[in-house]
């Protein structure tokens, strides 16, 4: 049996979106440093697309 999965019979279990957000908000300081380099990869890829394609 699986202890860190284990849900009282009464509850229901979390959905996805729940645990996603428990995590995000226990690990902050990797979400956010997640996010950032996403966002700054993408802005690059776009910049750099539009200056191979001017």
């Amino acid at each position: 049996m699986d202890t860190t999965q284990e849900v009282q019979n009464n509850e229901p279990q979390p959905s996805y979106v729940k645990l996603a957000m428990r995590n995000m908000v226990r690990k902050k300081g990797t979400s956010l440093k997640h996010f950032f380099l996403t966002t700054l990869s993408l802005l690059g890829v776009l910049v750099g697309i539009s200056y191979l394609t001017r």
